[in-house]
């Protein structure tokens, strides 16, 4: 017989704007966790296990932004769903296209300061 007692399955949801850092929309454990899992499921929401990664998330407010030190690891699974999903182009292209009109904007307040 096993007496080991198994910990409480924590789940943790993010919210990923092309705009903004992701952030934290629900938390929970046992019985909260189970109940996120079952409603991202019921709603086609692609699941990542890292249980490493949930410990950190966990710790994050809801509605409050992943601080910049998880960016790097919250990448890795984004860019996991996109793959998974068949996005990854789509991402990719958006990104390139808000990178090149935050340039033009940059350029463009330059000019402006330079002929003033």
């Amino acid at each position: 017989m096993n007496d080991k007692k198994r910990a409480p399955q924590t789940a943790v949801a993010l919210k990923y704007d092309i705009n903004k850092a992701p952030k934290v929309v629900a938390k929970g454990e046992g019985h909260l966790a189970d109940k996120i899992i079952d409603i991202a499921e019921e709603h086609g929401v692609t699941l990542y296990q890292d249980s490493e990664l949930v410990k950190l998330l966990s710790r994050i407010d809801i509605d409050e932004e992943i601080p910049s030190n998880l960016y790097q690891a919250v990448a890795v699974v984004l860019a996991f769903v996109f793959q998974l999903n068949g996005q990854e182009n789509e991402i990719s292209q958006k990104i390139k296209d808000q990178r090149s009109n935050e340039f033009d904007q940059t350029s463009k307040k330059a000019n402006n300061k330079s002929e003033q």
